[in-house]
C-alpha cells in the first residue's frame, strides 16, 4: 500500500445507492488503473442497505478512497455527483456509476490526451455489456471511429450532442468550476443537460476512439437502470423536460443555431427508443405517452430536424400523434428493419403511401408518402415483405401455425420459381418445413404449417436457449430469410418432448418475433441441476467432456490416423476457411473434373453447405470426418490454411493457392507476429512448412508475401487459377456467368454495374466500418444509369439501407466473387487485394481511401503507397466518386498509363492457363 500523494492527478466520483453488491467491482476498477496517482470519492446517496459499511471497508483498505454520505436520499444521480464535484481535489474529474466499471487504461489514456491537446474535456467510447448473455456493443461507434480528434467547439461537429453521457469523459476541474457546471436536481436524465452545456461551453474537446467506460445492462427487472425503465411515464416526462431545459439554455446562451442538431439527437435517440417499444405498449399507455411528447413534437422541434429524419420514423411519429395506436405499433416494428414491409400501401398515380387509406390533410399525406422507397423496384433479396402469425396451437410436440404474409411490394405476385419454407434451428442445422401460399386478398397470402419439434436437430446433451424461426424464400439461386412476427399479446404455449420443455411465445423486445425457449427437463434437467453442486467434480467432468469431444482429442486422434497409409486417390479441397465453393481451389477442382482424373475429391465446408454444387462430396470443417479426411488424403488444396493443429502426414502433398496479392503486411512483417512469443512464431513457421507448392501471381508476390512468410519451397509461377476466367472474360462461359449474375441481381436493362468491394479493418471486424462511401449520395448521383453492388469482406456485416435499395444490391449471396467481377463494369474498392485480380479485366478501378493515413499507419501497415501504385483515382469523398463515375471515359484516359504499369507489375504471370498448369504440376503422378 502506498501513501496518497498530496494532490491526485484524477478524481473519480463513484455514486452509489443501495448497491453494496456491485460497488466493490466499480471501485476496484478504478484502483487497478494504470494511472496510480488518483483518488476515488464514493458519494453515497444515503443508502439503507450495507453500502455504507462496504464503502467504509474500501476506504480502510486503500487511502486513495474517500467516502462522503448525503444526509438524505436525493432520488437521483445529480446530488451525489454534485457532492463529488465539491469534494474532488484533482485537476481532472471523472464520474462512475456503482454498477459499471472503468477499463484498466481509461484514466491514463484520457489524461494524456487532455494534457496533449489542451482540451476542456476528453470523451471516449463506451462498451455496453448485456449481463444476461455477456454480449457487448459499442455506444454510437460512428462517433469514435477514427484517430484522436480535436474539435474546436461543438459547432464544428454538432453530431456529438448524441454523446450525452457524462461518464465517458474526463473533465478539467477548472472548466467545470469556471462555468459552474452542476447536474440539475429533482430529475432523471441529468446527464443530458450537463453534457449539452459542457459541449456548448467548451472551446475545445477531444475524442478518443478506444473504450473508456464499461456500461452494464442488468437483466434483473429489480435492478433496471433509469435508462432501461422506459415503461414508466415519469421516465418519459424527465426526458422531455431535459430536452426543454437544453432548449432554454441554448437560447439564453446565444447558441440557438445549435437547436437543429440537438433536436435531431432528441428525435433519433430519445424519442426513437420509445417508438421502438410501441409494439409492446397498450392503447392507454400510448395515449398518455402521446399526451406527454405530442406538444413538444408539435412546438419544440425545428423543421430542419423533423424533415431530416428517416421516412420510416416520420411515418411512425405521424401515426402516433394522429391517435392511430394500432397503426403506430405496426409501423414501429419496421423501424431500423428495411426488409419489413407495411401491411398495406395505397398507390395514387405515381405516389405510394403507407397504410390502407389516405387522410384528407395534405400535411399528413406528406408524412405518409413512401414513394422514395421504390419498393417494387427493389431486387429479390431486398424487397420488403412482412410475415405475421395469425394462430399458434400445440398438439404435443407438433406446432401448428397460421401464417399471413403481407406483400405490398409484390414480391410473390409472380411466384414461379419461388420456394418457401420455415426454418427452425436449435443446436445444429435448421429444420426446414416447406409450404405453399394461397391468396388471401390484395397483396396478401396465407399458409398453414405444422412443425414437428421432435425433428429439430439437437446435440446429445440437448439444448437450452432461445431461437426464432424465419421464413426462407428462394429464387434463381438467391435466398432470403425474414423475420416471423408474432402478435405481442399471443398467449404463451408450452409443450414437452423427450428431455425438454419448450415455451412458444412472442419475443418481449425488438420487433416481437416468434420465440421458442428451450429448457432441459427430465434426466437432462437433473444433470444440469446437480452439476453446480458437484464443485471440483463438475469441473473435472466438464474438462473430460471437452477432451472427449473437443479439438485436443481430435488432434491426438489425428496423430494416430496419419500413421496409416495414404488413400492415394483422396483430395481434400478447402476455400475461404470452408466458407464456400470459390477461389482458386474451385477452378483446380473443375479442371480435375474436366480431365476425368481418377481422384476422389472432397470439399470442406463451414456453415451452410447450400452454395456448393449438387453432387459435390462434402465434409463439415472441424468434424471427426474432417479429421479423418485430412489424415488420409494424399492431396491437400487450400486457399487460406488448414488448421495448424494438423501437421501434414508423410506422403501427403499440400498445395497452397493463397487468396491474392499482398497490399497490407503479411506474415512476419506484421508487428504482432514479428514481436510475438517464440511459440506463436514457431507455430506460424510450422504452418508454412507444410506447404509443398505455392502459387505465385507475380514477382511482387514473391518479394512481399513469400519473403514475409519465410517460405522456401517450390513456387509455381503461373498466376492464380481463380483469375483464369477473368483473363478469358470474352469467352462464352465468362459472358454467360456475367449475364446470369445480372439476372440474379435484377440489374435493370441498360444499367451498368459498379462493384463496391472494400476490405475489413483490423480491430473492427463485424463493425460495418469498412462501408465508408455514403451510399445514399452515391445512389442519388449515379442511380439513373448505374446499379451499385456492395460486396463487403466476409468478416464484415452489412445491410442495404431501405432508401437506397432500388439502386444498391447486396452481393454477399455469391460464394464466388468472380461472378460479380464479371458482371461489373467498374470496381470501387479501397485496400483490397481484389484490385489486383480486377486488373485482369482491364476495366476501370476507383480507390476510395478516406481513412488511408490511419490504415497505412495502423498495426499492420502496407507494402505500397496507394497513390503511388494506384491504377485509378484515389478518392476521399463520395462526391468525388460520383464525379468520376459520371465521367468514366475521361478518368480511364487520364489513368491509362498508370493502369498499364499496374498490370505490368502485378499480373505478369496471369495468362489464363493457371488451372491447367497447376494440375499438370501438382497432380503429375495421376496424369
Amino acid at each position: 500500500m502506498t501513501d496518497t500523494p498530496l494532490t491526485p492527478d484524477v478524481t473519480v466520483v463513484v455514486i452509489a445507492y443501495n448497491d453494496a453488491r456491485r460497488l466493490p467491482r466499480a471501485v476496484h476498477s478504478v484502483l487497478r488503473q494504470t494511472l496510480n496517482n488518483l483518488e476515488v470519492v464514493i458519494a453515497d446517496d444515503c443508502s439503507t442497505d450495507d453500502t455504507p459499511e462496504v464503502a467504509a471497508g474500501l476506504a480502510a483498505d486503500d487511502p486513495r478512497v474517500r467516502v462522503i454520505r448525503l444526509p438524505e436520499n436525493s432520488g437521483g444521480c445529480s446530488a451525489p455527483r454534485n457532492a463529488g464535484i465539491d469534494a474532488a481535489r484533482a485537476p481532472y474529474l471523472m464520474f462512475l456509476d456503482s454498477d459499471d466499471e472503468l477499463p484498466r487504461h481509461a484514466c491514463k489514456s484520457l489524461l494524456l490526451t487532455a494534457e496533449t491537446t489542451g482540451a476542456d474535456f476528453v470523451t471516449g467510447e463506451v462498451t455496453r455489456v448485456q449481463e444476461e448473455t455477456g454480449a457487448t456493443a459499442l455506444w454510437y461507434p460512428e462517433l469514435f471511429d477514427s484517430d484522436v480528434r480535436v474539435v474546436d467547439g461543438i459547432g464544428e461537429a454538432p453530431e456529438y450532442f448524441t454523446d450525452h453521457l457524462s461518464t465517458n469523459k474526463l473533465y478539467r476541474a477548472a472548466f467545470i468550476a469556471r462555468h459552474r457546471l452542476r447536474f440539475p436536481a429533482g430529475m432523471h436524465y441529468e446527464d443530458q443537460l450537463f453534457t449539452a452545456k459542457a459541449f456548448t461551453l467548451a472551446d475545445r474537446f477531444a475524442v478518443v476512439p478506444w473504450p473508456v467506460y464499461t456500461w452494464y445492462l442488468a437483466h434483473d427487472p429489480g435492478q433496471l437502470s433509469i435508462s432501461s425503465s422506459r415503461h414508466k411515464m415519469a421516465n418519459v416526462r424527465d426526458r422531455v423536460h431535459a430536452a426543454e431545459l437544453i432548449d432554454t439554455f441554448l437560447t439564453e446562451s446565444g447558441n440557438i443555431a445549435l437547436r437543429p442538431a440537438k433536436d435531431a439527437k432528441f428525435l433519433r435517440h430519445d424519442l426513437r427508443l420509445y417508438l421502438g417499444d410501441l409494439p409492446f405498449r397498450d392503447d392507454a399507455w400510448i395515449r398518455e405517452f402521446t399526451g406527454v411528447v405530442g406538444p413538444y413534437l408539435e412546438n419544440g422541434i425545428t423543421e430542419e430536424a423533423r424533415t431530416g429524419l428517416p421516412r420510416e420514423q416520420r411515418v411512425c411519429q405521424y401515426l402516433l400523434t394522429a391517435g392511430r395506436a394500432e397503426d403506430a405499433r405496426t409501423a414501429a416494428r419496421a423501424l431500423g428493419r428495411p426488409l419489413l414491409a407495411p401491411r398495406a400501401v395505397v398507390r395514387d398515380g405515381d405516389r405510394t403511401y403507407w397504410g390502407d387509406h389516405l387522410p384528407d390533410d395534405p400535411a399528413a399525406l406528406a408524412e405518409l408518402d413512401i414513394t422514395e422507397w421504390r419498393m417494387a423496384d427493389q431486387p429479390f433479396t431486398s424487397r420488403p415483405i412482412r410475415h405475421e402469425l395469425t394462430r399458434v396451437t400445440t398438439d404435443g410436440p407438433r406446432l401448428r401455425l397460421g401464417l399471413r404474409t403481407y406483400d405490398p411490394a409484390r414480391l410473390l405476385a409472380d411466384p414461379d420459381g419461388i420456394t418457401a419454407a420455415l426454418w427452425l434451428a436449435a443446436a445444429g442445422e435448421p429444420l426446414r418445413v416447406p409450404f405453399g401460399y394461397v391468396p388471401a386478398g390484395p397483396d396478401r397470402y396465407e399458409a398453414e404449417l405444422e412443425v414437428d419439434l421432435r425433428k429439430v436437430p439437437l446435440a446429445a446433451k440437448g439444448f437450452k436457449g432461445r431461437r426464432h424461426p424465419v421464413i426462407a424464400l428462394e429464387r434463381l439461386g438467391l435466398r432470403r430469410t425474414d423475420t416471423l412476427l408474432a402478435p405481442t399479446d399471443l398467449p404463451a404455449r408450452r409443450t414437452r418432448l423427450a428431455g425438454h420443455a419448450i415455451t412458444v411465445a412472442p419475443e418481449e423486445r425488438g420487433a416481437g418475433r416468434l420465440e421458442l425457449t428451450w429448457s432441459r427437463s427430465g434426466l437432462l434437467a437433473g444433470a444440469e441441476a446437480v452439476a453446480p453442486r458437484l464443485g471440483p467434480v463438475r469441473a473435472k467432468t466438464a474438462r473430460l467432456g471437452r477432451r472427449l469431444s473437443g479439438p485436443r482429442l481430435k488432434a491426438l486422434t489425428y496423430q494416430e490416423l496419419k500413421r496409416l497409409p495414404r488413400d492415394r486417390d483422396l483430395v481434400i479441397f478447402e476455400a475461404l476457411e470452408g466458407r464456400g465453393y470459390a477461389d482458386s481451389p474451385r477452378y483446380i477442382y473443375e479442371e480435375l473434373v474436366r480431365r476425368g482424373l481418377p481422384l476422389n475429391a472432397v470439399w470442406a465446408y463451414a456453415g451452410d453447405p447450400a452454395g456448393f454444387p449438387p453432387g459435390v462430396p462434402l465434409v463439415r470443417r472441424g468434424s471427426w470426418e474432417y479429421v479423418r479426411t485430412l489424415a488420409r488424403a494424399r492431396y491437400w488444396v487450400d486457399s487460406h490454411g488448414f488448421p495448424t493443429a494438423y501437421g501434414k502426414p508423410r506422403g501427403t502433398r499440400y498445395l497452397q493457392t493463397w487468396h491474392g496479392q499482398a497490399f497490407k503486411h503479411m506474415g512476419f512483417d506484421i508487428p504482432d507476429l514479428r514481436f510475438g512469443t517464440p511459440d506463436r512464431q514457431q507455430q506460424h513457421r510450422d504452418a508454412v512448412a507444410r506447404w509443398d507448392l505455392l502459387i505465385a501471381p507475380s514477382e511482387e508476390f514473391e518479394r512481399t508475401f513469400v519473403r514475409a512468410n519465410g517460405y522456401t519451397g517450390e513456387l509455381l509461377r503461373c498466376g492464380l487459377p481463380r483469375n483464369d476466367v477473368l483473363v478469358r472474360w470474352r469467352e462464352v462461359e465468362a459472358r454467360d456467368r456475367a449475364q446470369a449474375a445480372r439476372v440474379r441481381l435484377q440489374i435493370p436493362d441498360g444499367h451498368k454495374v459498379l462493384l463496391y468491394a472494400p476490405t475489413f479493418r483490423d480491430g473492427a471486424r463485424g463493425s460495418g466500418d469498412s462501408i465508408r462511401v455514403d451510399l445514399q449520395r452515391l445512389a442519388t448521383g449515379i442511380g439513373r444509369d448505374w446499379t451499385v453492388v456492395v460486396r463487403p469482406h466476409y468478416y464484415e456485416r452489412f445491410e442495404v439501407p431501405r432508401e437506397v435499395a432500388p439502386v444498391v444490391r447486396d452481393g454477399r449471396g455469391f460464394p464466388d466473387i468472380n461472378d460479380l467481377l464479371l458482371a461489373s463494369d467498374a470496381l470501387l474498392t479501397d485496400y483490397s487485394s481484389l484490385m489486383f485480380d480486377y486488373a485482369n479485366l482491364g476495366r476501370p478501378i476507383l480507390l476510395f481511401a478516406d481513412d488511408y493515413e490511419h490504415y497505412r499507419n495502423s498495426t499492420r501497415g502496407t507494402y505500397y503507397d496507394l497513390p503511388e501504385i494506384a491504377p485509378g483515382p484515389v478518392l476521399t469523398e463520395t462526391g468525388e466518386v460520383v464525379e468520376a463515375i459520371t465521367d468514366l471515359d475521361r478518368v480511364q484516359k487520364e489513368h491509362a498509363d498508370r493502369y498499364a504499369a499496374f498490370q505490368q507489375r502485378f499480373t505478369t504471370y496471369e495468362t489464363g492457363g493457371a488451372s491447367w498448369a497447376v494440375v499438370e504440376r501438382f497432380f503429375e503422378g495421376m496424369l
